[in-house]
Formats: C-alpha cells, sequence, structure tokens
C-alpha cells in the first residue's frame, strides 16, 4: 500500500464514517433519555433511501401505507386506552387528530405529486417529512407503555421491533435494491486523490447537523429538558419535565436523523429493505465506543469505524465487516474491567 491508496482509502473511510456518527449520535440520545437500545435505528436510513429512490422512479412510495398504517395503529391504541381511563369523546377525537394530522397530510402530498417528477431537493425534503413521523409513532406503539421496565426488557423490545420492520419493509418496498443520485456531481482532484461532491456533502451535512445538536442541547429550552431528563428522569419529572415528551422528542430526532442519512448514503450504495441493519449496527458500535454516553467520542468512535472498515476492505474485503464487528470486543472487554458492576437486586 502507498501513500495514494492509503489517501483514497482513508477518504472513504472518513465518509462513511461521518454518516456513521449520525446515527451513533442518535443511538446515544435515545439511550440516554429512553434508556433504549433502538437496534431499528438503521431502519430509518433504508427507508429515506427507498422512499427517495421511488419518488424518483414516480412512484408513490411505501412509506406512504406504511406510515398510514402505523398511525392508524397508533391511534386504536389511543383508543382502546382512552375507553379504559373513561376519557371523554371530545378528548380522544382531540387525541386522534393530533396523531393523523401529520401523517395523514403528508402522505396526501406525496401521493398528489410523486407522479409529477419534482426536483432532487423537493424528493429529498418529501422524504425526510415521510420518515420522521415513524420515530415518535414507533415510541408511543412499542416503548411507551413500558418506559419504566429494564434495560433488558426494553432490549428484546428493540429487538422484535427490528424484525418487525424488516418484515414490513419488505411488504411496502420489496425486494428490489435502489441506487440514488448524487445531490451534486462535481469532482475536484488533488493529485491522485479525487473529491466527488457528494461526499463534501456528506462532510458539510453531518458537520452542519453535529453543531445544530449542540447549539439545541445548549441554547434550547427543549435541549435542556432533554438532557435533564438524560441525566434523571425522576428529576426532571419532579421538575415539571414531561419524561413521555422527551421520549417522544429524541424518537422524533432519531429517524429525523435516519431519514437524512439515507439521503446521504443512498447515493454511495445500492439499498436494499434489509440493508439499514449493518449500517446502523456500525452506528451502534461507534455509540458503544462511547460508553452509549458521551457524543464526542460517538463521533471520534464513528470515524474509527469508517476507517477500519474502509482499510479492512482493502486488506481483506471478504471479511471486513466481522474486522469492524470484532473491534467492539475489546472495548467491551476494557469498560467492563474499568467499571465493573456489582450484581443488580
Amino acid at each position: 500500500m502507498d501513500a495514494t491508496i492509503a489517501g483514497i482509502l482513508a477518504l472513504d473511510g472518513l465518509s462513511n464514517g461521518a454518516v456513521y456518527a449520525l446515527l451513533a449520535l442518535a443511538t446515544v440520545l435515545v439511550f440516554a433519555v429512553t434508556r433504549v437500545i433502538f437496534i431499528p435505528q438503521g431502519e430509518f436510513v433504508a427507508f429515506g433511501a427507498l422512499t427517495l429512490a421511488l419518488l424518483q422512479a414516480g412512484q408513490v412510495p411505501g412509506t406512504v401505507w406504511f406510515l398510514l398504517v402505523l398511525a392508524a395503529a397508533v391511534t386504536l391504541q389511543d383508543l382502546v386506552n382512552g375507553l379504559r381511563h373513561r376519557m371523554g369523546a371530545g378528548a380522544l377525537l382531540k387525541q386522534a387528530l393530533r396523531t393523523l394530522a401529520w401523517p395523514v397530510a403528508v402522505s396526501l402530498l406525496a401521493i398528489w405529486v410523486a407522479p409529477k417528477g419534482l426536483p432532487l431537493l423537493a424528493q429529498a425534503a418529501l422524504t425526510v417529512a415521510l420518515v420522521t413521523p415513524f420515530g415518535p409513532l414507533l415510541y408511543r406503539l412499542a416503548y411507551e407503555s413500558l418506559a419504566e421496565a429494564s434495560v433488558l426488557v426494553l432490549l428484546i423490545v428493540s429487538v422484535g421491533v427490528h424484525f418487525a420492520l424488516l418484515g414490513l419493509g419488505l411488504f411496502f418496498f420489496g425486494a428490489e435494491g435502489f441506487r440514488n443520485p448524487s445531490f451534486w456531481n462535481a469532482r475536484f482532484s488533488f493529485g491522485a486523490i479525487t473529491l466527488s461532491g457528494q461526499t463534501i456533502i456528506i462532510f458539510a451535512a453531518s458537520l452542519a447537523l453535529i453543531v445544530g445538536l449542540w447549539l439545541f442541547f445548549e441554547k434550547s429550552l427543549a435541549g435542556k429538558a432533554l438532557r435533564a431528563t438524560a441525566v434523571n428522569q425522576l428529576g426532571a419529572r419532579l421538575m415539571g419535565i414531561s419524561t413521555r415528551s422527551a421520549g417522544r422528542l429524541s424518537f422524533t430526532m432519531a429517524a429525523f436523523i435516519g431519514a437524512l442519512s439515507g439521503l446521504l448514503i443512498g447515493p454511495t450504495t445500492t439499498v436494499f429493505y434489509d440493508s439499514g441493519f449493518l449500517i446502523g449496527l456500525k452506528g451502534f458500535v461507534a455509540a458503544v465506543f462511547a460508553g452509549l454516553a458521551s457524543y464526542p467520542l460517538a463521533l471520534v468512535g464513528a470515524l474509527g469505524v469508517g476507517l477500519l472498515e474502509s482499510f479492512g476492505s482493502f486488506w481483506s474485503s471478504p471479511y471486513k465487516e466481522v474486522i469492524v464487528f470484532s473491534a467492539i470486543l475489546p472495548v467491551l472487554l476494557w469498560r467492563s474491567l474499568r467499571d465493573p458492576h456489582g450484581e443488580e437486586h
């Protein structure tokens, strides 16, 4: 390996690592606020990429029908819970309207504009608007009633949600893979290394979102409420912060980050309905490097995972995934020795 090849591999690893960093940050955010190890984070990535691909083809994406089914399921669950707690008809109607308003509106918009061939950026914005509601709806359907359960129970639920989303993803999107067009086709040469416009967009979007998250947590009231919930849920509740709203907001942000990641990674690889699992798992590995607690360490871990994957594919392409996922073992061993936990009672 010479310096040119090393530079090409490093650039490829850093661009993939930038996407993994977003998924790692989303994983840390969700776990910190809700104690949920959110295995299906990668499904948002696949849904984002596939939704844009179908809009590019002039078809109504399966996301529309999937979103409507999910919203209807949550509405039905709220209705059953409301009747059990003897809520009035007016309160039940308002709750149903709040749940259904955005999914129905954005789905009708997608059905109307899908055959019209909108510009790529408009289709990307519509994709984010379609995929982001999946986050709070999934939280309300699968996790909200188990907010006080143990981490192990929540992990088991996450595994179940992951397999459910895989099956439903196959049903609504089909088995065909898609590769999206690049948002910027320019190329810039620096000696033997060529930097594509899409790579620049990946770096710029990742940096902008990371800075935006920092500003959100440092400057906004909602961000400070999420931080308070992450530090101490009981204390936050006593201070008047709704942990239920915090959970919904964290899942909304995770879905938004996943949808954006799907838009970024779609032009660089062919995405299938089940591609999100491996992509999300690499973000999870980076989050584990950070102990599921530190955003800066999650960023560093994600870049490390991207570089390890890139150089591992050069040295032994068939075993690149094994190399990446094996790297988690010494990290887990080190953290176990560094922070031993006694037996839980």
